[in-house]
């Protein structure tokens, strides 16, 4: 098993994607192609017009290219219908978003068990116990029945991170997850992520700021909708070292 080859999670062939612009064609991606393995940390970085928002709306199938082809665990996303893209997307993507995306007065259960409410696998018993142990799995056992308006910003991310988790994806795509977060508490996430990376999940985190490429296994810089650099990280940083620098708050 040690010797196996590591198995594609993602691969792009050649992606294209075009927009109609009044009377004009905006090439928003002019032929991305890279795999993603199992088990990787890729950080995809860009700054403003580099393709970066097309690319996620790709990989998370909110869109398929003009042209080429993108696989999702081996299945061809480009033909599907917004439907059958949808499906797959609940299946095998877990999203964590800069804003959290979480679900006003409702608890942090309520809000992880919402990808199973379409998995008919899952009774109402096994939904809310796969919900507690996500919560859990993020460190937030203490905070099953709060509800949003009564926890933290970087609380509020860990929500977003085990309902992300809950449905076991194949993936998962974090949009700028710590873009709304103060330094301290974007680096306790960042030792969450690493932790999940640890633990072989696959994590594609999307995000403008180049001092997170240090603690992922792969960067990928993007530039006017191509692809201008995918490095492997041969020196990943450990965030948890990074917040054990960082002063407490003393107003606390």
């Amino acid at each position: 098993m040690e010797n196996s080859p590591k198995k594609v999670v993602i691969e792009l062939d050649n992606v294209k994607r075009n927009f109609i612009v009044g009377s004009e064609t905006v090439h928003a991606l002019r032929g991305i192609s890279f795999k993603i393995y199992e088990g990787e940390f890729v950080t995809i970085m860009g700054t403003s017009g580099s393709g970066k928002s097309t690319l996620l709306n790709q990989l998370g199938c909110l869109d398929t290219p003009t042209s080429g082809e993108y696989y999702l665990d081996g299945i061809s996303v480009r033909t599907m219908s917004k439907n059958q893209r949808a499906k797959l997307r609940n299946k095998k993507i877990g999203f964590v978003f800069q804003n959290y995306n979480l679900l006003a007065k409702t608890t942090s259960v309520e809000n992880v068990e919402l990808p199973l409410m379409y998995n008919s696998q899952y009774s109402a018993q096994e939904r809310r116990e796969a919900a507690i142990n996500a919560l859990k799995a993020v460190g937030l056992g203490d905070r099953l029945y709060h509800k949003s308006n009564q926890m933290s910003g970087g609380q509020m991310q860990r929500v977003a991170i085990a309902r992300a988790l809950v449905n076991d994806p194949a993936v998962i795509l974090a949009d700028e997850a710590t873009g709304n977060l103060d330094t301290r508490t974007s680096f306790e996430m960042l030792v969450l992520f690493q932790k999940l990376h640890q633990e072989g999940r696959t994590i594609i985190f999307v995000t403008h700021n180049p001092d997170i490429a240090q603690y992922s296994s792969r960067n990928i810089m993007l530039r006017d909708g191509l692809i201008r650099s995918d490095e492997i990280n041969n020196n990943i940083l450990s965030a948890q070292e990074a917040l054990d620098k960082i002063p407490l708050p003393t107003d606390e």
